[in-house]
């Protein structure tokens, strides 16, 4: 239970209205509410301190997330969860709440979704990686968004979070159900967190970073990685090396509940391989 707002959900209006103006910037569509970010702003003072006051004294909850198919390059098509404004802001609370704490433990090597870290960064290290190292495994993982494990993500938190009202926030976003457009609920049955969440990239790199950063650092130290979110590339000396790391990795994985997609995971000779060469990362 919660006891005060003043010490046990230290949660203040500032931070809910510093919170407010990134959602704005970022924009985003309607939640399951239907409401936009110009019908929220019409009555702003209001619903902030509804959500202000719903936050610092425990009793907020949020709304299902609305449930998009987005169409892929391969015909495939991959879910997005659009939350509610309300929702979005105060997963924004946490995120910036939370992050700086967990910044500090991530890998230099994680560019995805991180302050100051960008796709270009990879894309350079990579580049210099491959004049040193002659083999690749480029990795992608199968459905990463929707099969992240609630029970294991919660454990990668209790290893930097001390505050109950934080894990319980997070735990009842985790929890929400997803609409699809005609309506029904999907439960979420103890895994997935909603790609397109506010929240999402900051769980899903602590959730990563135990998966495989730190597995790496432990069991393989003297390879050299680039990871962005879920798409990762491990340089290898040798064919012999890749073969070897990437069963150890597809068990690693299974072992999170996790797998690879194995259509695009491959195994490549670098010094033939103009794409990886000039791209990088997918």
């Amino acid at each position: 239970m919660f006891e005060t707002k003043s010490t046990t959900v230290p949660i203040t209006k500032v931070m809910v209205k510093e919170a407010y103006r990134k959602v704005k910037a970022n924009k985003g569509s309607a939640g399951v509410d239907e409401e936009s970010l110009e019908e929220f702003q019409s009555d702003l003072l209001n619903n902030l301190y509804t959500l202000w006051n719903r936050l610092s004294s425990g009793s907020y909850y949020p709304k299902p997330v609305r449930e998009v198919l987005i169409p892929k390059a391969n015909g495939t098509k991959r879910k997005l969860g659009i939350p509610t404004v309300s929702d979005r802001i105060a997963q924004q609370v946490i995120k910036t709440y939370l992050e700086p704490r967990l910044e500090t433990e991530f890998h230099d090597n994680s560019y995805g979704y991180r302050p100051l870290k960008s796709a270009h960064q990879a894309v350079t290290l990579v580049r210099s990686n491959v004049r040193v190292y002659a083999w690749v495994i480029d990795m992608d993982i199968k459905s990463f968004f929707d099969e992240v494990d609630h029970e294991l993500l919660m454990k990668a938190l209790d290893c930097h979070v001390e505050e109950k009202w934080i894990k319980i926030y997070i735990k009842r976003w985790l929890e929400s159900s997803s609409q699809t457009k005609d309506g029904t609920l999907i439960l979420k049955e103890g895994k997935g967190t909603p790609q397109g969440g506010v929240i999402s990239p900051l769980l899903s790199n602590l959730y990563l970073h135990y998966v495989l950063d730190k597995w790496f650092v432990k069991h393989y130290p003297t390879i050299t990685f680039v990871r962005y979110a879920d798409d990762v590339i491990v340089h290898c000396k040798n064919e012999i090396e890749a073969k070897h790391l990437l069963n150890a990795i597809r068990q690693r994985l299974q072992e999170c509940k996790l797998r690879l997609n194995e259509e695009t995971t491959k195994i490549v000779n670098n010094q033939n391989n103009q794409s990886i060469r000039e791209n990088g990362p997918r």
